[in-house]
């Protein structure tokens, strides 16, 4: 299971990455402080990297290094024309499928619900009956 977690994890993080692109360029530490914030999800740098590699190398962000006044420079990530296309299309895709998640548990709990109803009408009619035949 811990496999199917991971893999949906990956998924989404990139989309994740690539909306908090969106709107101002990042370094890796500010990345994951932005995508986790108050959030119980652990994210750390090294997620983020290969992620930030693996979206540099489809030219879905621009990488630059930029000067720091508290140590060695940083590169610094932003998402790209084709990033923001590629955001836009998956963003959309994601909606669909949560979407999609939530019906469905929706109408499980409903199914339940009428199960629980309907078994305690059937309690009710039996007990009705019970106390006819006495």
């Amino acid at each position: 299971m811990e496999n199917k977690i991971k893999q949906l994890r990956k998924g989404i993080l990139e989309l994740a990455v690539l909306g908090a692109l969106e709107d101002s360029k990042h370094y890796g530490y500010s990345l994951v402080k932005t995508i986790t914030r108050g959030r119980q999800v652990p994210i750390n740098e090294g997620t983020i990297y290969p992620i930030l590699s693996r979206l540099a190398k489809e030219e879905l962000v621009h990488t630059e290094w930029v000067e720091s006044n508290q140590g060695p420079p940083r590169k610094y990530y932003s998402i790209s024309l084709k990033g923001k296309k590629a955001y836009d299309v998956l963003s959309e895709e994601f909606d669909k499928l949560i979407e999609l998640v939530k019906n469905v548990k929706f109408e499980k709990k409903e199914n339940n619900k009428n199960k629980t109803k309907s078994k305690k009408t059937l309690d009710v009619k039996k007990e009705k009956k019970n106390e006819q035949e006495q």
